[in-house]
């Protein structure tokens, strides 16, 4: 079983300006590779070809990008070469909107294009050996839960995380000052369409390009008991300054440059 995906693209990324000032942050190059383009592979990998990314900031660099890199056709120009039921679609927010419509009201807008179950994650995680596999959205499908979300640890950055876990699976939306542990969110998650369909506030399509942030609408369907999750110990890295940039870069990074694990 496998399902449509969405890779957030459209941001700003002014925490790593001056790099972001001509590229969009998911294009920015880790060991050889775009960011997006680790993500495109993962994704492909496990049977999921088809692909919706939105745009903002420099938007239509990723299309242009993304036509040369992957091509079903193995010619001495494309990067990368995947099966041919491979497709993306694109939601040009900044085009439609002129801005990004933060992470809520950007799956809205792209809701049209995406299946019943799908997948999304952020265009500038990096997260090399995450398996998007057919199994997972099966299991998914067989819970009946609106959401499942898969948590890493709390990086430096971030000590005090996001979302708790409960020991039967399910998300927690618990307080900063919790005694309990809280984990952060990698941004990968699994979806159904009804969980975005029964927002009154976010008609499908987005048709009036309203901004709206997904983290209360999680917690509000973790209160019901509708969102699981999952513990992530995998490599993970939210590349949101310069400084963590290099460190991927840097030749001490367990993963050889340019190549999957």
């Amino acid at each position: 079983m496998t399902a449509t995906a969405m890779v957030l693209a459209a941001g700003r990324g002014e925490r790593m300006r001056p790099l972001t000032d001509t590229t969009p942050k998911p294009m920015l190059q880790v060991q050889g590779k775009a960011l997006i383009d680790w993500h495109v592979l993962a994704l492909a990998r496990g049977g999921n070809t088809r692909l919706v990314v939105n745009t903002a900031w420099l938007g239509e660099q990723l299309p242009t990008h993304l036509n040369q890199h992957f091509s079903h056709q193995k010619t001495s120009k494309p990067t990368h070469y995947l099966p041919e039921a491979l497709s993306f679609s694109y939601s040009h927010e900044g085009r439609d909107f002129g801005d990004a419509l933060e992470t809520a009201g950007g799956i809205a807008r792209a809701l049209p294009l995406l299946g019943d179950v799908f997948w999304v994650l952020a265009g500038d995680v990096f997260m090399p050996g995450f398996e998007f596999a057919p199994a997972a959205v099966a299991r998914f499908v067989a819970s009946g839960q609106l959401a499942h979300l898969w948590l890493v640890p709390n990086p430096a950055h971030k000590p005090a995380g996001d979302f708790g876990l409960s020991a039967d699976g399910l998300a927690l939306n618990l307080p900063q000052d919790s005694p309990e542990p809280r984990f952060t969110f990698s941004t990968v998650a699994l979806y159904r369409r009804a969980f975005f369909e029964a927002l009154p506030q976010l008609p499908v399509g987005n048709p009036d390009g309203l901004k709206a942030p997904l983290a209360p609408l999680l917690r509000a369907a973790m209160e019901n008991r509708q969102v699981s999750a999952e513990l992530y110990t995998g490599d993970w890295t939210d590349v949101g300054t310069p400084a963590r940039l290099l460190a991927l870069n840097t030749p001490s990074h367990p993963f050889e440059q340019g190549e999957a694990p």
